[in-house]
């Protein structure tokens, strides 16, 4: 087997993914994608390979075996469905030749891994068939479906007649909502608007044929791309089983979540994700913290569509060769949403503004932040603050975890080791920093009677997951002492005795945000006490691939009751539902914008919470998976997102850390947070030089704060991701699609971190476009574009890129935003081959709410071209910014010298600029944030 070695493993695993190598001499038709190792072992040969009656064929491709089996599937398998059409026909476990035949399918054995040996025919019994003609509807079409063959079933209790429901939404949005006419399910409370009308013009065709089953095709219109077609298996349809299996028009396909997945570009060979909230660490394949079934996909022309399946039930996806993805839930409707763009962004755009737009954070919040689990004392934590405050690192948020509270109990703090705690809140408060603590959402039900109000209130008000009986709570056990009760939050009485307990807390630590941790809803069981009866709901006949194929592991049984009905259908809304009471009493208890940090989440948690990736590993690759999901959690519309810097679990090491510090700096949450029992790993334990170059790169942060704070802007009024891969800026070019190494902030700053222990040079992809260093102002050379290209990163670097075309907004740094604010703002602008450049700056206070929707803000909008640099102030409503000015300009890309600058009428004098032979142009200027810049190079 032929290995890649070294630095260059990804930039090359990343041009093959783009453009597979094929030698011109190989002789098979099989693609590499589908060739099992047939010599696993090392020392294959081509004599060897042969003599086993095997194909060799030599490759550039990594991890694309030499020898392999000369076919892919059985010869004499019955079957005319090529391997990689293949839809699983017995997705549980034990599939054997006989229950398959049973089910009316075909067995066929395949040397192709993961690939079914159970499988649907070509022409089977499955299916629906079109009773009557489509219906037109004020909001499109209705379709009534029969099933076709009333003996055979999957998993038995299938349902006929089922209705369809197409409604043209928008110009740009599709519905298909496929349920029973004839008895209510359940379906996800989130309210998306449904037009009363048809959208008039759409840029998508719907199109349905009728044999041998009933199958529609969506199409776009401008290029006839087919969006969705089910053509390839048919729906299926049942009490507790529904399935239905599309096309993708290319295998750039993104999303689907949460799981820590090992690209961000999915692998499409027959890959299985099981969607289900779960308390456990990130684990490869694992259904993780929440649940976002949306996948966008990049077609072959570039352009862009994106998919939701709303549906909060236990599901799983395949993602197969052909490229087709199959969806499977146990429960619910099959309720799509189908979102045009055409380009990434528009396509995040759209989806946000269906499912709620992303929240405004406050400028505090885009500050460095500190935890941990485990300080154990306030002496620890002063020891913690002070030692950051005296290497200057810029740090705004100190966190505190569940060792604050008394044995674990919410709404208490402990008065022995966290003495004067609220007193040293305070403390920090002057001194310009904020303070965050965790709520975890059950409570003890233990406590000697009159001692503990949070319980007995909600006990009063009668607000618990109850039993299969709907009466008596469930009990289990989590962290505080005896055992404990769950708040349902899909209830309004919880919020309110929530939104009171939280307000009322505030009197006695004066927090400034609310991180609610545990919410999947985690137990340290399997459901709840004495466990969970067997019925259907808690073992029903198929269990989608999550993690020991359970539904209570770690989490109460299914057949739990809530407000909403059974748990079976609201499990993974259980974050969902606490985070916008959350939301409401910190707003409440505070008077400010609201910071809530959720572990699960769902579709639409984004216009409440901000989220972190959990309980990560101080490992190498986890660094990895953090930009990974992080370019995911911008596709599911919450961009305010980041992981747990240097590792949650495990001891780091000096230079992980310092890497991880580094790659953090440029998370939108940045937070450096481990677990209990593991080593301290703030940026000032390490000693003087870690201290430095953490200081240094957290600087740079601050200093483009007003960029990254006008990006959430952006997010909040238009739906736009904050950061995002080089494929979304990129799209065209095929080489950006695999790219999870390095990403952006907006479309304008390029982070390249260093992942790779030892590692002192990073391979760089350079899309085509005018790039400068960040740290120089060096011009990127075009012989770089289109191609990796090593670059330096010693231990106290890493590699910062500014693209052409943009203009970005900066402030001088603080060791704290109160501080910073107050400085002088400058602008970088980076320009295009055509001398071009744009870019905006948002301003408020910070942290009042809706000051988006009162306009108490202030909005410039920046041009260059033909050598002039025009301001047009687009709002003028803050009167904060009346004490502000820019102090400096920074053009990049500058020609030649410039033979006079010409600021506001008036010449600058030479003193006050400065021109590299670089390019780079430095304006020493100070004019007021009201006044509208003009600057002209002549």
């Amino acid at each position: 087997m032929k290995r890649i070695k070294g630095l260059h493993l990804f930039a090359v695993l990343l041009a093959v993914l783009a453009q597979p190598f094929r030698s011109s001499t190989c002789p098979t038709t099989i693609s590499e994608d589908l060739r099992q190792d047939c010599h696993p072992e090392p020392g294959a040969t081509e004599t060897s390979c042969i003599s086993r009656g095997c194909r060799w064929c030599e490759t550039s491709a990594p991890n694309v075996p030499f020898c392999f089996y000369d076919s892919v599937e059985d010869p004499t398998c019955p079957s005319n469905v090529p391997v990689q059409k293949r839809i699983d026909c017995h997705p549980q476990l034990g599939a054997s030749k006989e229950a398959c035949e049973a089910k009316g399918c075909i067995w066929c054995s395949t040397k192709v891994s993961n690939a079914p040996w159970c499988s649907f025919p070509e022409v089977g019994p499955y299916g629906y068939s079109l009773y009557g003609q489509p219906q037109k509807t004020a909001k499109g079409w209705r379709l009534m479906l029969m099933k076709r063959n009333t003996m055979i079933s999957l998993f038995g209790n299938d349902i006929s007649p089922v209705a369809m429901d197409v409604e043209f939404q928008t110009k740009d949005r599709l519905r298909f909502k496929i349920y029973d006419p004839n008895s209510q399910r359940f379906e996800v409370p989130l309210e998306i608007e449904s037009p009363s009308t048809a959208a008039a013009d759409t840029s998508y065709d719907i199109e349905f044929t009728n044999h041998p089953s009933f199958q529609f095709k969506i199409i776009r219109k401008s290029t006839g791309t087919v969006v969705w077609d089910t053509s390839l298996g048919d729906l299926i349809f049942s009490k507790q089983y529904l399935q239905i299996t599309t096309t993708v028009p290319s295998t750039s396909v993104y999303g689907f979540g949460e799981h820590e997945h090992p690209s961000f570009k999915h692998n499409m060979n027959f890959v299985n994700y099981g969607m289900f909230s779960r308390d456990q660490p990130p684990t490869t394949f694992a259904n993780l913290y929440g649940v976002h079934p949306f996948y966008m996909c990049i077609e072959s022309d570039s352009n862009t569509h994106g998919i939701l399946l709303l549906n909060s039930n236990a599901q799983d996806i395949t993602l197969s060769p052909n490229p087709s993805l199959t969806f499977r839930t146990i429960g619910g409707i099959l309720d799509f949403y189908v979102f045009l763009g055409p380009t990434p962004e528009n396509v995040v755009q759209q989806y946000t503004e269906a499912i709620g737009r992303p929240h405004f954070p406050s400028y505090w919040s885009l500050g460095f932040q500190l935890s941990r689990y485990g300080y154990g004392s306030l002496d620890v934590v002063k020891k913690t603050v002070d030692r950051m405050r005296q290497y200057g690192i810029p740090y705004d948020v100190q966190y505190g975890d569940i060792d604050y509270m008394e044995r674990n109990l919410d709404f208490t703090y402990d008065k022995e080791n966290y003495a004067g705690l609220p007193e040293y809140i305070q403390q920090l408060k002057k001194d310009g920093m904020h303070y965050v603590i965790i709520l975890d959402p059950f409570l003890s039900k233990d406590e000697a009677p009159g001692t503990y109000r949070p319980y007995e209130l909600g006990q009063e008000m009668g607000i618990w997951v109850n039993n299969s009986d709907g009466v008596t709570p469930a009990v289990g056990k989590v962290w505080p002492p005896g055992d404990s009760v769950f708040p349902d939050y899909t209830n309004p009485r919880t919020a309110d005795w929530w939104i009171q307990m939280c307000v009322e807390f505030k009197t006695v630590l004066d927090y400034d945000g609310l991180w609610i941790d545990m919410n999947e809803p985690a137990n340290f069981g399997t459901g709840q006490y004495p466990g969970c009866a067997l019925n259907d709901l808690n073992y029903p006949p198929y269990i989608p691939r999550i993690t020991d194929y359970s539904l209570a592991q770690k989490t109460l049984c299914p057949d739990s009751k809530t407000y909403l009905g059974d748990h079976y259908n609201t499990h993974s809304l259980f974050g969902w539902s606490q985070t916008p009471p959350t939301f409401i009493a910190v707003q409440k208890a505070t008077g400010k914008r609201a910071f809530v940090l959720s572990r699960s989440t769902f579709v639409g948690s984004g216009k409440y919470a901000g989220h972190w990736l959990g309980d990560n590993y101080s490992r190498w690759k986890d660094m990895h998976m953090s930009i990974i999901g992080m370019l995911e959690f911008n596709l599911f519309g919450i961009p305010y997102i980041g992981a747990d810097i240097c590792g949650f679990l495990l001891d780091t090491t000096y230079e992980l850390c310092l890497r991880w510090m580094q790659l953090g700096s440029f998370y939108p949450f940045s937070r450096n947070h481990n677990g209990e029992g593991q080593m301290e790993q703030d940026p000032a334990v390490f000693g003087a030089e870690f201290a430095e170059i953490s200081r240094s790169t957290l600087l740079i942060r601050y200093t483009l704060l007003p960029y990254l704070y006008t990006l959430f802007f952006d997010s909040h009024v238009h739906g736009n991701t904050v950061v995002r891969g080089l494929m979304h800026e990129f799209t065209s070019d095929h080489q950006t699609h695999g790219i999870d190494t390095a990403f952006l902030w907006g479309p304008a700053f390029m982070i390249a971190p260093v992942l790779q222990e030892g590692a002192r040079s990073v391979d760089v992809y350079f899309p085509e476009a005018s790039w400068f260093d960040y740290y120089t102002g060096d011009e990127v050379p075009a012989s770089w574009h289109r191609k990796y290209v090593s670059v330096d990163a010693p231990l106290d670097k890493i590699p910062l890129f500014l693209r052409g075309g943009y203009i970005l907004p900066t402030q001088a740094p603080a060791t704290t935003t109160t501080r910073s604010r107050l400085n002088p703002f400058g602008l970088i602008i980076a320009l295009d081959e055509r001398g071009e450049a744009s870019g905006s700056l948002f301003w408020d206070d910070g942290d009042s709410i809706d000051s988006i929707e009162k306009e108490v803000y202030f909005l410039a909008k920046y041009t260059f071209s033909e050598g002039q640099m025009r301001t047009k102030i687009v709002k003028n409503g803050y009167r904060g910014v009346d004490s502000l000015i820019y102090n400096t300009v920074q053009v990049l890309g500058v020609t030649s010298r410039p033979n006079a600058i010409v600021l506001n009428g008036n010449v600058i004098r030479g003193k006050d600029l400065q021109y590299q032979e670089n390019g780079k142009l430095t304006l020493q200027i100070s004019v007021p944030l009201t006044e509208e810049l003009n600057i002209i190079l002549q």
